[in-house]
């Protein structure tokens, strides 16, 4: 299959979407379908073998910033090359990029009207560079956030558009009035410009289809997926001192606030020994304050020893950091539709312990590798992890079972079985059906 796909870069943060939509072309492409991976606004992260194409980044940051904020740069290309050129891009951004909806939320809009948008040069280069080549069977965009290119892309290409749902709802929540009204009203008129959705998880398609108003028969699932080739399962043996990882972007919607909560609970009124409490992930500028919070909490009970916070981390070092620890929880009050980390930790053989809510419960029950706490709190989270501490052998059985259930339902090769049977799903729509909602 021939498959055109887009991928939206967050510059020097590892993005959980990036991650696996480059993971998904890589196998995709190793199984022998042509797959061109696009970047959108920065070039992708990625902590495995990057296949996007590295030469051109579309909807440049700089360029969809300027084109937001001076008239004068949305006609004529003369800067345009110059710009939009990797190197350029991160240069500009500084090695990050800001995604703080509060600041995005006039350019959200704009981007979702497509054509009648301040970006709709963008638009023009995108099918421009799309339509020099043989049209692929199918085109995947990577969130709703760019459904405003669905009916330029299908009228142009003449085959079927999907969308892939893959948390996209946090930031248009956390999008001010009235651009958060705007966006949801534009989103939801042009999901019939769209031949499927692809939700990640089962939790994510229920909530979409009621959220964005997308109908059942338009919704397809294909769960995450991860590469296990060098997700080892850990030997670890010692339990001295008990060890609680923690690894995520280091942001309040992720939860480090409730672990750490969970933590000096279990060290003060659990019995738990003098441990240690690990994190890791992505930080970014606006939410030092948060980690800094934390470990001053932390210090204040007398645990700011036990505390070390690990950075960003590379694939080899991730991997060696759940090798480290005794159990992971990421326990944030936001309904998860992915659990990268969680698939991740449980492929290498660490039980987890997940808020019931969002993704977890499912992921949990189809692997058997860890405990669902009543809630993300403090106290709840402590609960569940406390029962871990004091049965070692229980621990030891569902690492045990995550690592082998992880590899009998979450690999990437489920992962692009769904996919493309959700891709064969769109060609078989009756090409005037595919058609009718694509707009001039």
């Amino acid at each position: 299959m021939r498959i055109l796909s887009l991928t939206a870069g967050a510059a020097s943060m590892y993005c959980g979407s990036c991650l696996r939509d480059n993971a998904l072309a890589a196998e995709l492409i190793r199984q022998g379908h042509d797959v061109t991976l696009l970047p959108f606004y920065t070039p992708t992260l990625t902590d495995e073998d990057n296949v996007s194409r590295q030469e051109q980044v579309f909807f440049g940051g700089i360029s969809v910033y300027l084109e937001q904020h001076m008239p004068w740069y949305r006609s004529g290309r003369l800067l345009d090359r110059l710009i939009d050129r990797p190197g350029v891009i991160k240069a500009f951004t500084s090695g990050s990029i800001a995604v703080d909806p509060k600041q995005l939320g006039a350019m959200t809009v704009s981007t979702l009207r497509g054509v009648d948008g301040h970006q709709a040069k963008e638009i023009d280069k995108l099918i421009e560079f799309v339509t020099a080549d043989t049209p692929p069977d199918v085109v995947n965009i990577p969130y709703t956030l760019l459904i405003g290119l669905a009916a330029p892309l299908k009228r142009a290409l003449g085959r079927p558009v999907v969308v892939t749902l893959q948390g996209e709802d946090l930031f248009l929540e956390a999008t001010p009035e009235p651009y958060r009204t705007e966006a949801l009203d534009l989103i939801r008129a042009q999901v019939a410009d769209v031949d499927l959705f692809i939700a990640v998880s089962e939790y994510y398609a229920r909530f979409m289809c009621d959220y964005l108003r997308i109908p059942q028969t338009k919704m397809r699932v294909a769960t995450l997926g991860v590469n296990t080739s060098d997700l080892a399962v850990s030997t670890r043996t010692a339990r001295d001192p008990f060890t609680i990882g923690f690894f995520a972007r280091i942001a309040p919607e992720k939860g480090l606030h409730n672990l750490a909560d969970a933590y000096r609970i279990l060290r003060t009124r659990k019995g738990l020994p003098p441990s240690r409490l690990l994190a890791a992930g992505y930080l970014a500028p606006e939410h030092k304050p948060y980690l800094e919070t934390i470990a001053e909490g932390l210090r204040v009970a007398g645990l700011g020893e036990e505390f070390v916070y690990r950075g960003a981390v590379d694939r080899a070092k991730k991997v060696r950091f759940f090798h480290e620890i005794d159990v992971l929880s990421v326990p944030g009050g936001y309904h998860e539709p992915k659990g990268l980390y969680l698939l991740e930790a449980m492929a290498c053989g660490v039980p987890a312990v997940q808020p019931n809510h969002g993704a977890f419960p499912e992921i949990i029950a189809r692997t058997g590798g860890g405990l669902l706490a009543k809630s993300e709190s403090g106290e709840h989270i402590a609960d569940a992890i406390v029962e871990l501490w004091k049965d070692p052998a229980r621990a030891a059985a569902l690492g045990r079972a995550g690592a082998d259930g992880v590899r009998r339902h979450y690999t990437v090769q489920h992962m692009a079985e769904g996919v493309l049977k959700a891709y064969q799903d769109a060609q078989r729509k009756p090409p005037v059906e595919a058609l009718s909602h694509a707009r001039g």
